[in-house]
């Protein structure tokens, strides 16, 4: 359910960066499809942005092992406290404030992520070398080229189409299926958030700018390990303050709470049978994340 109300804020970390990359596979791998693969997903993913070198290969997925065992011992048992928290609700009440405090506690655990990968993820940044800060250029304008594509499209009403259609498969995929009457009414409650795509461009642009400026310093300046440590989270925490920008942080925070208002809404008119599919596919991220645990 994380996932569905961090949506608005784009893939967090979400594909910006080496830093944003890792931490957003590992969040994502904590989903039930693809964990147990998570060592090889992100070793792929973060390889097609780097292109590692015979040294790197094997370095990359000794670390990225690394901090998968750390998670799997330490954190899944979390997500299962957090699940069963959002299981054992009234769904006919809950508030939005209810799902903000999901949310801020699932942006905690992946915080902690990078928190725990900032070493490793340091000793990468040191290892690069210019024509690898090049590649992750490429992929960004590349996978800027695509975003575009599919966000800045259309007019404004085309643009609500298609976050509609998105939020309504994700909707879909925790309750099943809807009839026309609810549909419209997550129409309404999706239409109701404010819509600035070209806002969303700027700062996914921004944020990617600014890591590229961070690589190339490092990899010009080579700080020791400590220091390139504590630039890596002094860039987390911009990242997440929005680099000092106030309108994009209202922008997103007003997101976040109309998403929120969103979610709310869509419990409160779940049927008994919807709320017993919410109920099943959460026990089913519970179970395998309880054999998750026990198999670290």
């Amino acid at each position: 359910m994380q996932n569905f109300i961090m949506r608005p804020f784009g893939p967090l970390a979400k594909k910006a960066a080496i830093l944003c990359l890792t931490v957003t596979l590992l969040a994502c791998s904590a989903a039930r499809l693809g964990y147990s693969n998570g060592e090889t997903i992100s070793y792929w993913w973060l390889n097609s942005y780097v292109d590692f070198d015979s040294e790197q290969k094997p370095w990359a997925k000794n670390h990225i092992d690394q901090v998968f065992a750390w998670h799997r011992k330490t954190q899944l048992k979390e997500y299962v406290r957090l699940i069963s928290r959002m299981q054992h609700r009234d769904l006919g009440t809950v508030t939005p404030a209810d799902l903000m405090g999901d949310y801020n506690d699932a942006k905690a655990r992946v915080l902690m992520i990078a928190d725990r990968a900032a070493p490793e993820l340091a000793d990468l940044a040191l290892s690069l070398n210019a024509e690898q800060i090049a590649n992750i250029e490429k992929k960004f304008s590349k996978s800027n080229d695509k975003f575009r594509s599919e966000y800045l499209r259309g007019d404004i009403a085309s643009r609500q189409e298609f976050r509609y259609k998105k939020a309504l498969k994700q909707a879909e995929y925790w309750f099943g299926n809807f009839s026309r009457e609810q549909e419209a009414k997550i129409r309404m409650a999706s239409n109701a958030r404010p819509l600035n795509n070209d806002l969303l461009m700027q700062d996914r642009v921004h944020r990617q700018q600014e890591l590229i400026a961070l690589l190339k310093k490092i990899q010009t300046e080579k700080p020791g390990r400590e220091a390139t440590i504590a630039m890596l989270k002094k860039f987390t925490a911009e990242t997440v303050d929005r680099f000092g920008n106030k309108q994009h942080q209202v922008f997103f925070d007003e997101s976040t709470a109309a998403t929120t208002a969103m979610v709310a809404s869509i419990m409160h008119m779940a049927t008994p049978r919807q709320k017993s599919y919410f109920v099943q596919t959460l026990q089913d991220w519970m179970n395998d994340f309880n054999k998750l645990a026990v198999a670290a």
